[in-house]
């Protein structure tokens, strides 16, 4: 699995995030690999028709009806979005709201990534059975040192972690990826995929980088 996270960039912003996606869709077909996109929030409706999975960037422990602002699991499976963000390090969320959303999740055939900061969050989280864990160090978040180089120690130790638990959790890693051989690294270490944002986002270039990591993803 290979994760975009568009966050609230300005590169991505009104009708740039159509572009962006159809030059994802171009490359995940070329390469036949599954790339996702998390669009902005107030973007997703732009982009759901496309042939790539579209993530929400964030869910909320919310009903439908009177929940002004807050972002529903329903309503976004209604909206043709694949899965969603939990608990990404720009938007944590509790314990019990984790857990809530993974099962809701699940519940409606949808695709739930919790993001954690740390080895001890993987053993936490990965009892919930989510479908990914993204390990993500908030101090290498967009510092371009990635996570494969300067900490790869957390990632075969998650690794290790989620299949001690033997379910069907897999290993995301993210922070600092920027090129393909910080992808390749972080393969050969244990993850399953990559959760990358600015490392795309913010180049001149997506098709081009874009290539890059899908190649060092075959």
């Amino acid at each position: 699995m290979f994760i975009i996270n568009c966050k609230n960039y300005e590169e991505i912003a009104g009708d740039k995030i159509v572009k962006f996606v159809k030059t994802v869709e171009e490359t995940s077909k070329k390469y036949k690999i599954k790339i996702a996109i998390a669009p902005p929030q107030h973007l997703i409706g732009l982009v759901t028709s496309s042939s790539i999975p579209i993530f929400a960037q964030h869910v909320d422990n919310a009903k439908i009806g009177s929940t002004t602002g807050f972002i529903i699991p329903e309503l976004l499976k209604k909206s043709k979005v694949s899965g969603s963000l939990i608990n990404h390090s720009e938007h944590r969320i509790s314990s019990e709201d984790i857990a809530h959303l993974v099962l809701k999740l699940r519940e409606l055939k949808m695709i739930s990534i919790v993001c954690v900061k740390d080895v001890a969050e993987v053993k936490k989280y990965v009892k919930l059975n989510p479908d990914y864990i993204a390990i993500e160090p908030p101090e290498l978040i967009g510092s371009g040192k990635a996570i494969s180089n300067e900490r790869p120690e957390l990632i075969t130790k998650a690794a290790d972690a989620i299949k001690t638990e033997k379910n069907k959790t897999k290993l995301l890693c993210g922070a600092g990826i920027v090129s393909g051989n910080d992808v390749t690294r972080a393969l050969e270490l244990g993850s399953k995929g990559i959760l990358v944002a600015s490392g795309i986002i913010k180049t001149k270039n997506w098709s081009e980088i874009i290539d890059e990591f899908s190649k060092a993803m075959k």
